[in-house]
């Protein structure tokens, strides 16, 4: 039985490459069938950007636009990110993006053709994680930027919390290594353009994200 029809086998594990660089895992998770998202969604969306980058964001999930285009952070949650970042004095070309799930999870409500974002559950945040664990140890950046919940326990654990936890540096433990980046918490773009009070959602993203820029420029 494959690891994307056994509940108790969601893990991604068995398919990442024994070696090779972003390039041989970007194609590798292109194959992904470790838990069911991909049955659905229409393409594996896997990190970009540069593979030096001292500075990592990660989100939640693809959206609609990026599992039709192939790239993360390109529809309006991620010009919104761009935006906030370079106001945070944050290069984003010279950084890298990418998710904690790599396939779009979405419904269709009344059967329709639009498809609304429905959040991953645990479990496939902890099949896909073995596909984030890669991409830092390749990337092996200084400071990371969780955006959002998923994303944040997917890094620190199921005890984060954005509302504790956003805006400080936190150590994030990555076995066999002396030198731990640095993690810091913030909300998804997504929710900033949910916001009730968008323009203080807006401000409270840009001050975390001052917070990771700091941090980078004490380095």
């Amino acid at each position: 039985m494959s690891p994307a029809n056994d509940a108790r086998a969601y893990d991604a594990s068995p398919y990442l490459p024994s070696r090779g660089g972003l390039a041989a895992y970007r194609r590798a998770a292109a194959d992904c069938r470790g838990c069911p998202l991909y049955e659905n969604a229409t393409q594996t969306v896997f990190g970009e950007g540069a593979e030096s980058a001292r500075l990592v964001l990660v989100g939640e999930q693809p959206g609609d636009q990026e599992d039709k285009q192939g790239e993360p952070f390109v529809g309006p949650a991620g010009r919104l990110l761009r935006q906030a970042a370079e106001e945070a004095g944050i290069d984003m070309d010279a950084a890298y993006v990418t998710n904690a799930v790599k396939h779009f999870k979405f419904v269709r409500p009344g059967g329709g053709k639009r498809r609304i974002h429905k959040a991953p559950e645990l479990r496939e945040v902890a099949a896909c994680r073995p596909w984030l664990l890669a991409e830092l140890d390749l990337v092996r950046p200084e400071i990371v930027v969780a955006l959002g919940a998923t994303a944040g326990k997917a890094l620190l654990g199921s005890s984060f919390r954005v509302t504790k936890d956003r805006g400080a540096l936190l150590s994030l433990p990555v076995e066999g290594k002396d030198e731990q980046p640095y993690v810091v918490a913030t909300l998804h773009p997504s929710a900033v353009l949910r916001a009730d009070d968008r323009e203080g959602a807006y401000a409270g993203l840009v001050a975390d994200l001052e917070v990771a820029a700091e941090a980078l420029g004490r380095k």
